[in-house]
């Protein structure tokens, strides 16, 4: 990745940071605008573990990440405290590591 393409994504945060900061509350209100900005962390960060989990580099791959995931959404399921998703996560995917299950 170039210095370029990073100046001009950190560039283009900050824009959506001060476009976010000088737009009218009244509009900020309105209903759909509401549902879409409650919705939007929930959706990229749903994106965002199902990139890191299936693939890597640019490739789909099924390995011990998806049962880690699997457990921990079981674990979130049965109302686990967060540590305990993260541990219980942890130890599935390593415990299918040692045992040459997935890579």
């Amino acid at each position: 990745m170039s210095w370029s393409w990073l100046l001009a994504g950190a560039a283009a945060c900050l824009l959506l940071k001060v476009v976010g900061l000088v737009t009218p509350r009244r509009i900020l209100d309105h209903p759909p605008v509401t549902r879409l900005t409650e919705a939007m962390p929930v959706a990229l960060l749903g994106a965002l573990i199902v990139v890191q989990t299936l693939t890597t580099g640019q490739h789909l791959v099924l390995d011990a990440r998806l049962a880690g995931l699997a457990i921990a959404a079981g674990c979130v399921r049965l109302r686990a405290p967060f540590p305990i998703v993260i541990i219980m996560s942890a130890l599935g995917t390593a415990a299918l590591r040692a045992l040459g299950h997935a890579a």
